[in-house]
């Protein structure tokens, strides 16, 4: 078989088996006309049952109308969020008291106004109808004072025996005053014992801060920097400046597994199983050390990279890799000087305590835990599976659970207590760069629930148990000063305090990371467990958006596979699609193939947090629980796995069925350091050459580039733009039949060798055409040319005949099957942007350029009587953006920041020879291999 990735020669993801999904285009109908004269009469018949008045309402004018607030005019708030132990800086939008949209703090240290996809999504997660509404005890709906009726007297039994018996499970906590908190309570109650369990951010080996901005030479060994995760915001951002630089631009190597964000980017990339990887490693360290010349020629000119750049280099191993491999990267940066410069090492993580799960379970077990509290998390789902935490936890004669939904731990709790979302209560959070910032709330809950803070103030019998009074209380507490007033309101204002950061850099001992013998290289297939990039361990399951968003790569929505690569599949038997059974000691699951190019050979990739019970009508039962396969021993897999074929023909929720580019180049390639070279083909046509009249604009014309250098694919701006726009999610069915509404995508393509294919993306929004397709073909006039060059749709006038659609060469445009907006559920209503329309079955949508963000800056700079500034008009995407990889503006304008990059010998236009003359253009990914690598 060819390794070619034409598409005719390709493995099964490779090939448009499905170009013309069944009803994708048009609604399939096998209807009669004797059925429809029955329909039509009967719809008559209804339509005089119908008629009744409105529902009586009444308009209240404000008495006092409060500061600030002008109806129609949205105010900004800066807070803060606990992801994964870290902080990351937040500014809020609230239209009359809602919060409506979420971005990165542009005066935070580490957001810098930038954002991630999970940041992006917290919002629906708030307005979440599924979130638990109540206190529930023994599954049952309780208050919550049944519940202190049962939690104060056993609190007087903790106090008799200083808290033995008692102990507490949490995640990671970003949060300084819930630390303390913590350790007021072990401290009241000295017996009580605390355990640390996070399936999505383990205990790392080695902690470590990388400085990308500093770094010329980057190695990763399976890390994902620019994924999820604390410093992901600032290490896209600082690689893709390094990246943009005219000379000594930065260069990535990637060694890794699975495909990633980090691997995408990568100058060259090696995909090595579990275990070769870690031989990968060891061999540098002992070649680095002796100074012998290695055999694999790739290496020794990785080596000889380094080496050029010491002190400009850095080493970085993924939090899911072996202690040796972390030893081993430390050992490298050490011989390299790279220590202070490009990489600090973290003294141990004080926040975590020592105990993890395991040590909780046998206590459990022997019947020594009289009272269990979990903050978060979903222990009885995301535990390795050989600790059996369920049957343990019925052990326990008191467990309470606190959390936002009524997950799998709390069915299996005695009390299961709602947390309030953090954009619902105040807080505060340390972030990666130990910066600290307080988390102010923009709504009242909208649940009876109780925040972390509150609920173990109420522990330790704490009056006020307010939010605000317990985070006030500490920060004055913590820094006394006499101006405190005047330092907490900037605190809270700004979003990030004045404070000294901390931790600081330090070089750990080695043998906090021992390097110990790898075993040999596997020869039998390895299994390798991760978690999922949009649900992570499960937590974010219930998050439609986010369930919906295209996974990087496979562009698979609602549910996961065993990722395979080519070869492995070809010797195993294994096609696209087939359903097999993956049996690793003694546990199994039964999982659809996906044959992915850029895996690597001899291992399976599957993904958590799928194949849940309790998570609601949006998360339940879907795909595999992976969980299945997880041992305490081996959390993240190991070699032994075995494969058997059960069955086949798999329909996969993907989005995308293209891999190959077919000679097409949508994506396009330049080398680092050398001369410009001109992008657009040569084939393209006159731009005289036209039927379309020419337009002619006396104000702004916007336009937009993508840098393809910068973007990381991380689908921020997808997510960006569905909270600003009102997108609805519309199942997994839908998306069977290609119906998906995302006004914004990124494509993916394999490039090259099948085995060792270059991995591509590229964000596809609406071009906005001067000469657009779909504006001739419209017969109501529903989609025009506005005076600004904007491609703008009309909704009242669409009549859904979808000839727009079909004339559109980029396929940007969607149209609403069904309706897919809910409004019955009256907390998704608080989440709606006021100024976007939200649309109906049978209307046609797509992207606006943000028009109402347009409109909103045009009515201010009319008011000052000036033009609009550059920069002054942001969309979504390019808002969320973490790389700073859209940029928008007035291309008339010659000092804009568009109209420049419109200017780079770099620009270029997706299917430039349509003549078209889109509006959004492409840099090309600049690329800064190794010229002895190639």
């Amino acid at each position: 078989m060819s390794d070619s990735l034409s598409p005719a020669n390709s493995e099964g993801p490779l090939r448009d088996d499905d170009e013309f999904v069944p009803g994708a285009s048009e609604w399939p109908e096998d209807l009669s006309r004797r059925r429809f004269l029955q329909v039509m009469a009967a719809s008559l018949a209804l339509a005089g049952g119908a008629c009744t008045r409105l529902p009586h309402g009444e308009i209240l004018p404000y008495i006092r109308q409060p500061e600030l607030l002008i109806p129609g005019k949205p105010l900004y708030f800066a807070t803060a969020m606990d992801f994964g132990g870290v902080g990351h800086g937040l500014l809020v939008r609230s239209n009359e008291g809602r919060p409506t949209k979420i971005e990165g703090n542009p005066d935070h240290p580490t957001s810098l106004g930038r954002s991630s996809v999970h940041a992006q999504a917290a919002l629906l997660t708030l307005y979440d109808p599924a979130r638990s509404h109540a206190a529930m005890k023994l599954g049952h709906p309780e208050t919550w004072e049944g519940l202190l009726g049962e939690l104060l007297p056993e609190i007087e039994k903790w106090k008799e025996s200083a808290g033995a018996g008692v102990h507490l499970l949490t995640q990671r906590i970003a949060s300084p005053t819930l630390l303390a908190q913590v350790h007021q309570f072990l401290t009241k109650f000295p017996k009580a014992q605390w355990h640390f369990h996070d399936a999505a951010f383990p205990r790392s080996p080695m902690p470590a801060k990388v400085r990308l901005e500093q770094a010329q030479v980057v190695l990763s060994l399976d890390a994902e920097l620019f994924g999820y995760g604390g410093a992901n915001v600032p290490n896209a951002l600082a690689f893709a400046k390094g990246r943009r630089r005219e000379e000594n631009a930065a260069r990535l190597y990637a060694v890794e597994v699975t495909p990633t964000f980090t691997g995408t980017m990568a100058d060259h990339r090696r995909a090595l199983s579990p275990s070769a990887l870690v031989k990968f490693a060891q061999d540098l360290v002992v070649t680095l050390h002796d100074g012998s010349k290695s055999s694999d020629n790739w290496s020794a000119a990785l080596l000889r990279d380094l080496q050029k750049h010491k002190g400009q280099c850095v080493v970085v191993a993924g939090e899911f890799q072996p202690p040796s491999v972390h030893e081993a990267a430390r050992q490298i940066n050490e011989a390299l000087g790279n220590i202070g410069k490009t990489i600090d090492y973290l003294p141990g993580d004080d926040s975590l305590p020592r105990s993890g799960l395991q040590e909780l379970v046998t206590a459990m077990q022997r019947g020594e835990v009289g009272a269990l509290l979990i903050f978060g998390g979903n222990p009885a789902y995301d535990s390795p599976v050989d600790l059996s935490f369920g049957e343990a936890l019925a052990k326990v004669p008191f467990s309470m659970h606190l959390g936002l939904y009524p997950n799998e731990t709390a069915q299996v709790c005695r009390w299961h207590l709602p947390e309030s979302h953090f954009l619902e209560t105040w807080s505060d959070v340390r972030a990666s760069d130990g910066s600290e910032s307080i988390a102010q709330p923009l709504i009242e809950p909208l649940y009876p629930s109780k925040s972390a803070h509150e609920f173990v103030a109420v522990l330790l019998e704490q009056v006020p148990t307010t939010g605000y009074d317990i985070i006030r209380g500490a920060w004055e507490a913590r820094h006394k000063m006499d101006n405190f007033e005047n330092f907490w309101r900037k605190s809270v204002h700004d979003g990030v305090a004045a404070l000294p950061k901390t931790p600081g850099p330090n070089t750990p001992e080695a043998a906090t990371a021992s390097a110990e013998k790898a075993a040999a290289e596997s020869k039998s297939l390895e299994l390798v467990i991760r978690p999922d990039a949009h649900v992570l361990d499960g937590r974010f399951a219930e998050n439609a958006w986010l369930q919906e968003l295209p996974k990087p790569l496979t562009q698979l929505t609602w549910e996961n596979a065993a990722l395979i690569a080519p070869q492995t599949a070809r010797a195993n038997h294994l096609e696209h699609g087939d359903v097999v059974e993956l049996r690793y000691r003694d546990h199994a699951i039964r999982t659809p193939v996906w044959v992915l190019p850029g895996q690597a050979e001899g291992c399976i990739t599957v993904h958590l947090g799928y194949g849940r019970n309790y998570a609601g009508p949006v998360g339940s039962g879907l795909g595999s629980n992976a969980f299945t396969l997880q041992t305490s021993d081996a959390p993240w897999g190991g070699p032994g796995v075995e494969v058997h074929k059960i069955g086949g023909g798999h329909r996969f929720s993907t989005t995308q069925s293209e891999r190959s580019m077919e000679d097409r180049d949508p994506v396009r390639l330049v080398t680092a350091g050398k001369p410009a070279v001109e992008i657009a083909r040569e084939d393209l046509p006159e731009t005289t050459e036209t039927l379309y009249p020419k337009w002619k604009y006396a104000g702004p014309a916007w336009g937009m580039v993508i840098d393809l250098s910068a973007c990381i694919g991380c689908s921020a701006c997808t997510i960006a733009c569905q909270a600003e726009n009102n997108i609805p999610v519309v199942g997994r069915e839908q998306v069977l039949r290609r119906r998906e509404m995302h006004w914004i995508r990124v494509d993916r393509y394999f490039d090259g060798d099948n085995n060792a294919p270059r991995l591509l993306h590229q964000p596809v929004p609406c071009m906005h055409c001067e000469n657009a397709p779909c504006e001739l073909v419209c017969p109501v006039g529903a989609t025009v040319h506005d005076h600004e060059g904007l491609n703008v749709m009309v909704y009242n006038r669409c009549v859904g005949t979808r000839y727009c659609s079909n004339n559109c060469p980029y396929k940007v445009r969607r149209f609403n099957f069904l309706k897919f907006n809910d409004d019955h559920s009256e907390t998704l209503k608080l989440m709606r942007n006021p100024n976007v329309s939200v649309r109906m079955r049978g209307v046609m949508e797509k992207c606006t350029y943000c028009l109402q963000r347009i409109s909103a800056a045009r009515i201010d700079a009319e008011k000052e009587k000036r033009k609009i500034r550059d920069g002054e008009v942001i969309p979504a995407c390019a808002q969320a953006c973490p790389a700073d990889a859209i940029v928008f503006g007035d291309i008339l304008d010659p000092a804009s920041r568009v109209a420049a990059m419109k200017e780079s010998p770099r620009n270029y236009s997706l299917l430039g020879e349509l003549n078209t003359k889109p509006r959004t253009t492409y840099l090309a990914r600049m690329q800064n291999p190794n010229p002895e690598i190639g």
